[in-house]
């Protein structure tokens, strides 16, 4: 298995990592929880190509987390995996969520290995954080930590009073985990009869992508500026016509981008503001409907807290289309164009209570220009230090099927999810 591999491993070579004087080091650490996830749907609906029946999900977890450092703490070792039961598919299978080594020497941090990298200043937007997402845990109610998926990289931190840095080069491609249509109504414009496959970077020097970060405090703001060399996480599509029906292709077309971001405190809560230009290296002038055309996205957000243990976020969110006039224009007929500039604005409240034991939450994010709208309440509680649940719901509207909310309305679905720490 994956997780026993990548344990295995990455023990064995931690003690040969660094010199004699360096191995009596403190002793390694483990940790970890045990967790049931279920969701159901609450539409009534199956998906055509549907297990489970109305369930989303259905799975037990084993997390196991395992530390250590030398004495020094120049040295150290992160190991996140998972050992689950899928009831969906009645399978069991492992995931490596982290695992890598690392040494520090002075102002420098270096880390080797599978790691989970977070850029960027928005709630559940992202412009600057170029890294995949895995969107079926996601909508499948799944714990936020879930979203975000390793990547296997080499990371240089570099931090001084002056500018901090930091570097991620990975040569491995890993694209974002969409929702598979086994388990969630999709919107597929070729079809169920399409014959479909994927088609990743290889691995090569030549693909390795390579994202940098600078940043520093300056005027009380918190600055950012970000470059990524690599591709979309999200596949664009070709179609071929073989045997006489359509095959469609996904593949991962090339990326630029570059952006900035700020967050200070302000007006007594917190504002943050972020912007970047995605740039499409395989379709420049818009005239290649598979290929996502260059855009920019901007972001602001307001936190501040309203009342006593309840906080509130406020997002607006805008995504604008380069080349729209080429775009229209080769789009393939009976497909519904995109509009040029996408905006969402969104809400989430949290009020703690009793302690801070339980919590509510409720997370809102509507698109006046696409129509649909997508809403996540929970409310969670933690019964002992260990022992905890959280019980949700994600729910979608929208007036289009082939919007990114609107294509989801069959899919509403609660959950629940019962942990214990150890």
């Amino acid at each position: 298995m994956r997780v026993a591999s990548a344990l295995a491993f990455l023990t064995i070579l931690w003690p040969g990592t660094v010199g004699a004087e360096e191995k009596k080091r403190l002793p390694v650490t483990i940790h970890g929880f045990l967790m049931g996830n279920a969701s159901l749907r609450t539409t009534g609906e199956r998906p055509p190509l549907g297990e489970g029946g109305a369930f989303v999900l259905g799975e037990e977890r084993l997390r196991l987390d395992v530390s250590g450092a030398t004495r020094s703490g120049s040295g150290f070792l992160l190991i996140k995996g998972d050992i689950f039961h899928d009831a969906v598919a009645n399978r069991v299978d492992g995931d490596l969520r982290e695992g890598y080594m690392g040494f520090r020497s002075g102002q420098f941090d270096v880390r080797l290995g599978r790691q989970i990298v977070t850029w960027g200043v928005g709630d559940l937007f992202f412009i600057n954080d170029v890294f995949p997402k895995d969107w079926e845990s996601f909508f499948s109610g799944r714990p936020m930590e879930y979203l975000k998926r390793g990547v296997d990289a080499v990371r240089l931190q570099y931090s001084s009073g002056a500018l901090n840095v930091d570097m991620v080069a990975t040569p491995f491609f890993t694209g974002d985990a969409l929702p598979s249509p086994k388990r969630f109504f999709l919107y597929n414009p070729f079809g169920m009869a399409a014959e479909q496959r994927d088609s990743s970077p290889a691995a090569r020097a030549g693909n390795t992508e390579v994202g940098v970060r600078l940043y520093r405090r300056m005027a009380g703001f918190d600055i950012s500026l970000y470059g990524y060399r690599g591709f979309w996480r999200m596949p664009g599509a070709s179609v071929e016509s073989e045997n006489g029906g359509p095959r469609i292709t996904r593949f991962y077309p090339r990326l630029v981008t570059w952006g900035a971001s700020a967050q200070r405190n302000l007006l007594n809560g917190v504002v943050s503001f972020e912007g970047g230009r995605y740039t499409s290296l395989d379709d420049r002038g818009g005239a290649a409907p598979g290929v996502p055309n260059s855009q920019w996205r901007i972001l602001a957000a307001y936190q501040r807290q309203l009342a006593r243990e309840l906080t509130a976020t406020f997002q607006g969110y805008a995504e604008v289309m380069e080349g729209y006039n080429s775009y229209r224009r080769f789009l393939p007929a009976g497909f519904r164009p995109e509009d040029r500039v996408r905006g969402v604005v969104s809400a989430r409240l949290t009020q703690l209570l009793g302690y801070q034991n339980w919590r509510l939450s409720a997370f809102v994010a509507c698109s006046p220009t696409d129509s649909d709208c997508f809403v996540q309440p929970e409310v969670s509680h933690r019964f002992t230090d260990r022992l905890s649940a959280a019980l949700g719901a994600n729910l979608f509207t929208g007036r289009h099927e082939t919007t990114f909310f609107g294509q989801m309305t069959k899919n509403d679905n609660v959950y629940l999810s019962v942990r214990f720490d150890f």
